[in-house]
């Protein structure tokens, strides 16, 4: 066991140190009711925080995208609240950030928001679907069709938000899970995904945690070495945390992000150094709340509250730990802060990146 977390913990120190490059390659999701066109590539310094703009690939409402693990590709959604919901394959050049739509598969969901993809497959959570749609990846990268689709559920106290069912995360396990946010029933559901067979199937226990009553569980993260979890919840605004083993979460923790009750929680990261946690609130008192976590316990105290431009909807911290950039949908740009590694507290560095409706943020 001893030797086996050793070899974990230098495979995660090799994977840090294979995206910490400079400059960065960065590419930026929006969303194209507006002026926006698509999909944005550019090159980010992380060590001055400049970012310089490569590229642009025309795409509907690119609301959140990731890229393969060998940053030759990016898979995005279209987030549509129709049957032209989709999911596309788009091809990355390393070198110059340019972009070219390879396919497009239907997610028969509406409404994706969220995508998580390993060597084998992508995955995306389908909020007005209510549904999680499972992709194999081919050899090529390219998508192929949906090959499952798993449903949500209600049961949540809020007439209006929870009526119906929305899956709203979707996240690959450190452990061989997948864990999905059951925002409309308070729960997290768990799938157990083979590899070698790249089939998916719903495993004995399909409920991996339930959360308390008018939650709506969000987006989930976990500690760098997959011991602890974290869950921000958009209707209660807070943050849950837990043990994490063998596809089962344990609560050991329920802690608040702010006093606004905005009912707008929306995205969380922990720092690469696995030292403090980050989570964003809209609607109102729009900002990222700050914790120091407990390396031992995974327990959270609160630290500090920066304040944002309007509905940061995702923000993302560079490989280095030295930035956080948080995409504020509604001011049109995303703000760059610097990062302090010993209090984890925000600075504006005052080098906004303008861009109509950023919606997500990912580095390459």
């Amino acid at each position: 066991m001893k030797t086996k977390s050793i070899l974990l913990g230098l495979c995660a120190l090799a994977a840090t140190c294979v995206q910490a490059g400079n400059p960065l390659k960065m590419a930026v999701g929006t969303y194209t009711d507006t002026n926006s066109r698509g999909i944005y590539s550019f090159d980010f310094d992380q060590k001055t925080g400049k970012a310089t703009s490569l590229g642009v690939l025309d795409l509907k409402n690119p609301s959140y995208l990731t890229f393969s693990k060998d940053g030759k590709y990016i898979y995005a959604v279209s987030e549509t609240n129709d049957k032209k919901a989709s999911i596309n394959c788009i091809s990355f050049n390393q070198k110059d950030g340019k972009m070219k739509l390879l396919n497009t598969q239907p997610t028969n969901g509406e409404a994706p928001c969220y995508v998580e993809a390993d060597e084998r497959m992508a995955i995306t959570a389908n909020y007005s679907g209510g549904s999680m749609s499972i992709f194999p990846i081919l050899p090529d990268g390219t998508l192929d069709k949906c090959q499952r689709l798993f449903g949500g559920h209600t049961g949540g106290p809020d007439q209006t938000r929870q009526n119906r069912p929305h899956i709203h995360c979707v996240k690959l396990t450190p452990d061989g899970y997948i864990f999905a946010t059951d925002f409309s029933a308070d729960q997290i559901l768990r799938f157990k995904y083979s590899k070698e067979s790249g089939y998916i199937y719903i495993d004995e226990a399909p409920i991996a945690a339930k959360i308390g009553k008018d939650s709506g569980p969000r987006h989930l993260t976990f500690s760098p070495e997959g011991k602890h979890a974290y869950l921000m919840n958009e209707l209660s605004g807070r943050v849950t945390v837990f043990d994490h083993a063998d596809g089962r979460l344990t609560e050991i923790q329920s802690v608040p992000t702010n006093n606004a009750k905005s009912r707008g929680g929306a995205d969380i990261h922990v720092s690469p150094d696995g030292k403090f946690l980050y989570a964003s609130n809209c609607l109102k008192a729009d900002g990222i709340a700050i914790f120091k976590i407990d390396k031992e316990t995974g327990k959270l105290t609160k630290t500090g509250y920066q304040t944002t431009g309007t509905h940061p909807r995702n923000f993302a911290i560079t490989p280095n730990g030295k930035f956080l950039l948080v995409a504020c949908r509604d001011s049109n740009k995303i703000q760059v802060f610097s990062r302090n590694p010993e209090t984890g507290l925000l600075s504006d560095t005052h080098q906004d990146i303008k861009l109509s409706k950023p919606a997500c943020i990912q580095f390459g």
